[in-house]
C-alpha cells in the first residue's frame, strides 16, 4: 500500500511470537504464501493448536505442487511447535479448493466453523 501500512503490518507479524509467515519464491517473485498462528492452550495437557490462514498460490501456478509444498512445510512447523491439531477455514465453494485441502490432510467433517464480523457503523 502506498501509505506504508502493509510494511507496518508485515513487521507486526514478523515480531509477534507464535505467528509465522511462509513464502515460496520463484525467480525472486512470491508465488505462494501461508500464515501459521500457534496458539497456547489450557486443555489437551496445555498443547498448543495451530490456525492456518492466507493460503494463496498464484493463479497461474496452481496445480503445480507449490500449494502442497508450502502446506507441508506449514504443517510440519505446527507439529514441530507441539500443536495437537491444525485448523483452517476457507470461504471458497470451489470443489478443487476443498480437494486440495483434503489432499493436504485436512478433514471437513470434524468441526463446524462459525464466523462473526463487527457490525457496520453508519456514517
Amino acid at each position: 500500500m502506498a501509505d506504508g501500512s502493509d510494511e507496518a503490518v508485515f513487521q507486526q507479524i514478523v515480531n509477534s511470537p507464535g505467528l509465522r509467515l511462509f513464502v515460496l519464491e520463484r525467480d525472486g517473485v512470491v508465488v505462494a504464501t501461508t500464515y501459521l498462528n500457534v496458539i497456547p492452550n489450557i486443555s489437551r495437557s496445555a498443547s498448543p493448536y495451530a490456525v492456518i490462514e492466507n493460503v494463496v498460490v498464484e493463479e497461474s501456478r496452481r496445480g503445480t505442487g507449490l500449494g502442497r509444498q508450502i502446506m507441508a512445510g506449514t504443517l510440519q512447523a505446527a507439529w514441530d511447535a507441539g500443536c495437537y491439531k491444525a485448523m483452517l477455514m476457507t470461504g471458497s465453494r470451489d470443489a478443487s479448493t476443498h480437494a486440495f485441502y483434503r489432499a493436504c490432510g485436512f478433514s471437513a467433517d470434524v468441526k463446524t466453523a462459525y464466523l462473526a464480523r463487527p457490525p457496520r457503523t453508519k456514517g
